[in-house]
């Protein structure tokens, strides 16, 4: 019992300490925000080395003797045990220390693919490699809810949609870096296997600077609330200390859960709306080099240029989205996912329907749509980070990430295998079409105007009065 109640202490967020001297608050606050945006910057964008490496593995595997079905069901626990965790374990984040939580899955994540570098039993079976990578889908789950606990905690509404966007970009530059990882890894030590234990030696090195640099609150190192020190109130001391420590109270889960995310209609409409955002999102990623290959006839290196033009688009677009939200839609996160969800249509349009034979064509389309779709997709997380009480997010945000992956990534990873090219583009337009029909009736949801309330019941929005 001693034990289990040390790790339960170990995990639980750190304490308020006594407040530091207002001149040294200011300089403090920058310290600390570089410090802890640094942290879950690299520590997120690290957990992309060691993610997908099966699917680098897979023309290894095949040689040995396994089929692509075999293959491809071992690999499908990714998806399935990322979605679940992403919202069961954002939960446990929320009643946790980022930098602990963060750390533990990096570490965990670390020993498995040791595992499948290290020990020929790791790929001896579907079933036994199935379990490893449902393990590490898991633990993967742990990694975002801790970062938007942080986000949520060091910076106002005002400030997310640009550091919201910047600190996404982790996992674009993360994941494309996992194929100049393998080529390294195989150069220094000429082992397929080392497309697992190469990267997870760098991620190694992540996870102690997360421990160095993370914070939970900055009321934990002796600073005021981030309410407070953007509105002064550490000066003038004004703010009222009862409210106050009812907005930083912690929460059970069954507080969390009941009052803060099941009742709140604009969680909802958010997690269904990423049905339809992840459906286009890997209905596109996923399926680009098959459908390149057979219908536009492109060959291995077209395609991986392709792929790899796609998921780096989306680095400008979240960083355009993110200022372009914060300067002239008030903070409004829904106009700007409506917005591109329609351009997405039409990018959809030149690509299916260019005709073999005009490869930059498609390049610009598939550079278009990821261009466009990485939007939607920081977005849908970033407004629920927005509307719920912010000792809530790690749940918003896995509830809304659960439906993206578990009905959005396994639906369009499934479905658009089974049916022809253009019945799967029609597909994916009408997840285009249904994803801005969901959303419309948040079009005003969220932003300064509108400040999510803490109260005993339930959260609502509230308009506050105007006063400008």
């Amino acid at each position: 019992m001693g034990f289990f109640t040390k790790l339960s202490t170990l995990y639980s967020p750190p304490p308020h300490i006594e407040q530091l001297p207002h001149e040294v608050v200011d300089s403090e606050y920058k310290k600390h925000r570089r410090m802890v945006f640094s942290g879950i910057f690299l520590g997120y964008g690290a957990s992309y080395l060691i993610r997908n490496n099966f699917s680098l593995a897979i023309p290894y595997l095949i040689e040995q003797g396994f089929t692509k079905g075999e293959l491809g069901l071992a690999f499908s626990a990714l998806g399935i045990a990322y979605g679940f965790s992403k919202f069961l374990m954002g939960n446990v984040s929320d009643r946790s220390n980022p930098k602990y939580f963060l750390a533990t899955g990096l570490i965990i994540s670390i020993i498995v693919s040791f595992l499948f570098g290290f020990s020929a039993w790791a790929c001896s079976s579907v079933i036994v490699m199935f379990t490893l990578i449902f393990v590490n889908g898991w633990v993967q789950g742990m990694t975002y809810p801790p970062c938007v606990r942080v986000l949520a905690h060091w910076y106002t509404i005002k400030e997310r949609g640009l550091v919201m966007a910047f600190w996404n970009v982790s996992h674009n530059l993360g994941g494309g870096l996992v194929g100049v990882a393998a080529i390294a890894g195989m150069w220094i030590f000429g082992s397929w296997q080392s497309l697992f234990y190469f990267p997870a030696m760098i991620v190694a090195a992540v996870a102690i600077f997360v421990l160095i640099t993370v914070k939970d609150t900055p009321q934990s190192v002796g600073l005021p609330s981030i309410e407070d020190y953007h509105s002064k109130s550490y000066l003038k001391k004004q703010a009222a200390e009862v409210a106050k420590k009812e907005v930083e109270e912690e929460l059970t889960a069954k507080e969390i859960f009941f009052k803060h995310i099941f009742n709140n209609k604009a969680i909802w409409i958010l997690a269904i709306a990423n049905i339809f955002v992840y459906f286009v999102r890997y209905g596109v990623l996923n399926w680009a080099p098959a459908y390149l290959h057979q219908v536009k006839h492109f060959n291995y290196k077209g395609q991986g240029l392709a792929y790899f033009l796609y998921e780096y688009a989306g680095i400008p677009s979240m960083m355009l989205c993110g200022y372009i939200s914060d300067k002239y839609f008030r903070n409004r996160r829904t106009p700007i996912i409506v917005i591109c969800m329609v351009l997405v249509i039409f990018a959809i349009l030149l690509y299916w329907l260019n005709p073999p034979g005009n490869p930059l064509i498609d390049y610009f389309a598939l550079i278009s749509i990821g261009f466009l779709i990485y939007g939607p997709v920081v977005f849908i997380g970033m407004q629920a980070v927005d509307v719920v009480y912010k000792k809530a997010v790690g749940t918003a945000t896995g509830l809304t990430g659960f439906f993206g992956y578990v009905f959005g990534t396994v639906g369009a990873t499934a479905l658009l295998g089974y049916v022809s090219w253009n019945t799967g583009f029609i597909m994916l337009i009408t997840a285009c079409v249904l994803s801005v029909i969901c959303l419309i009736p948040i079009w005003n949801v969220g932003g300064e105007d509108y400040k999510v309330s803490h109260h005993k019941k339930h959260d609502v929005l509230e308009i506050p009065p105007q006063t400008q």
